[in-house]
């Protein structure tokens, strides 16, 4: 049995997880959720920070500690790595970082809005160049009453500033085994483009799962049933 600390991606909220921590419980093992720092000034080692400070002192010699980096939490959780000794981390649908890189810069460097705009002609949603919707780009496989109780709250103000201007810091990837989880129905970070990306940056290969960008909330069972695999 492991203890996974699930991170939130840019909207910061454990309530992304809910869905997908009873099925964790349920399978025996112990979750650990939190939502990120808000303040302006937040930057990706407050992110660390905070994920440390809420895992506390788990116990080492019963269950492994495996770190889930949801999407922008892929430049986050990489730095908690170290300090919480983390035995394993599983990054979903997430950004990988290089040395040096912004979160602002990564978009660019790695070419998503043409591959999301591919992507998206070849499915025959929308057109190219189309502004971002979250509806049609984050929940358009999540239930419709899942999909309203996320809109009904206050709508979160994004992430501070800070987290998408500072390089990130490591000078590379942590020596911690790393799996790579993939909705093959995402169209935020299309599955081909996340292959290309997750094989220059970190030389993996892509664990394709069913669901789309928000795939906690639209497949936590199978979501489970794939972190729990690589335990």
């Amino acid at each position: 049995m492991a203890t996974f600390v699930l991170v939130p991606g840019a909207d910061g909220r454990a309530w992304y997880w809910h869905l997908l921590v009873p099925e964790l419980r349920a399978r025996g093992h112990e979750v650990v959720t939190l939502d990120l720092p808000g303040e302006d000034s937040a930057d990706l080692d407050d992110f660390a920070d905070a994920i440390a400070s809420a895992v506390g002192d788990p116990d080492r010699a019963a269950r492994p500690l495996v770190l889930v980096a949801q999407s922008l939490a892929g430049f986050s959780a990489p730095l908690a790595c170290a300090r919480l000794r983390a035995d394993r981390l599983v990054l979903v649908n997430a950004m990988v970082p290089v040395p040096g890189e912004t979160a602002g810069e990564w978009w660019g460097n790695t070419g998503q809005q043409p591959a999301r705009d591919a992507y998206a002609e070849a499915i025959g949603r929308r057109g190219a160049d189309a502004d971002f919707d979250p509806r049609v780009d984050f929940f358009h496989d999540v239930p419709a009453e899942v999909t309203e109780e996320a809109f009904a709250a206050a709508p979160p103000g994004g992430p501070p500033a800070a987290v998408f201007a500072q390089p990130w810091p490591l000078a590379g990837w942590p020596q911690v085994p790393t799996r790579f989880l993939q909705g093959r129905e995402d169209r935020f970070f299309p599955l081909e483009f996340q292959r290309r990306v997750v094989e220059e940056r970190l030389g993996l290969d892509v664990e394709e799962v069913p669901g789309g960008h928000l795939v906690a909330l639209s497949r936590p069972r199978e979501l489970a049933a794939a972190l729990v695999d690589g335990v």
